[in-house]
């Protein structure tokens, strides 16, 4: 599929995200690179990776390798926690590894654990964007609350927050907070956070001839949930790509909600 034809999300500053991204957490060294290749290949235009990961060198080989050009893969890294106080080292750290001049969207990792650094860090990262090393910025595993504390303090609203999502998490009222604040919702482990068996699922899949965590990765999308499922087995990796062809009734959908209680 060409990557004008896949469904993104706008980002402030016109930053746009695919809405599907390839999940690279635990795939390093050359199974690492050529997992990440192997997406690009089934048509992946956006990967995620975290300077925690260690495998930022591989995911920038992959790029390069994949012939693509630089602007039409979406990449994310991250900032760990232990980072603090050095954002600025860590993200240049990054795009060497890389090989990039810029990451579209770098998020804080972590909340730092003293909350006292969570504003500083967040101003950090909205020097990092205003420099040009970052086209977009945001964090990961934040609560609403804290979302608010970095707003009310710099005006600035966190692009995006990456968190566990899932149809057995789905919470409407902080799906609907995210919404309200114009912060994009990113889900995580969208399998491991489902049981793929449940009957639900199987009698939606058989109804659109796919399997259950198409399914899975097809109601992120139609709710306009940015979602990163992982693999490392090519076949794997082509099928979770190959959710175009099929979209889920509102009835479907509201099927699936419900399985977060």
């Amino acid at each position: 599929m060409d990557t004008l034809d896949q469904p993104t999300v706008l980002l402030s500053g016109d930053v746009r995200m695919p809405l599907l991204g390839y999940g690279t957490w635990q795939a390093t060294g050359e199974a690492g690179h050529a997992a990440v290749l192997a997406a690009l290949d089934a048509g992946y235009r956006h990967v995620d990776t975290a300077t925690m990961y260690g495998n930022e060198a591989e995911v920038g080989r992959a790029v390069r390798d994949s012939g693509l050009r630089r602007e039409d893969v979406f990449v994310t890294t991250k900032l760990p926690p232990d980072r603090v106080g050095r954002e600025r080292e860590t993200i240049e750290a990054s795009l060497r590894a890389l090989g990039l001049d810029h990451v579209d969207l770098w998020l804080i990792h972590w909340p730092p654990s003293a909350a006292s650094d969570s504003i500083p860090v967040w101003r950090e990262l909205l020097a990092a964007r205003d420099e040009g090393l970052t086209r977009a910025v945001g964090v990961s595993n934040y609560g609403t609350a804290q979302l608010d504390e970095l707003i009310q303090a710099t005006g600035e609203v966190p692009a995006v927050n990456q968190i566990r999502w899932g149809p057995a998490l789905y919470d409407r009222r902080r799906h609907a907070e995210h919404r309200d604040r114009g912060v994009v919702l990113e889900g995580y482990s969208p399998f491991k956070t489902t049981d793929l068996s449940d009957p639900v699922l199987t009698r939606i899949a058989a109804a659109h001839d796919v399997s259950p965590a198409q399914v899975v990765l097809r109601w992120h999308v139609d709710h306009g949930i940015v979602v990163i499922p992982k693999s490392v087995t090519p076949e794997r990796i082509r099928t979770n790509a190959d959710i175009w062809g099929f979209s889920l009734t509102a009835e479907e959908m509201r099927d699936i909600d419900a399985l977060g209680g």
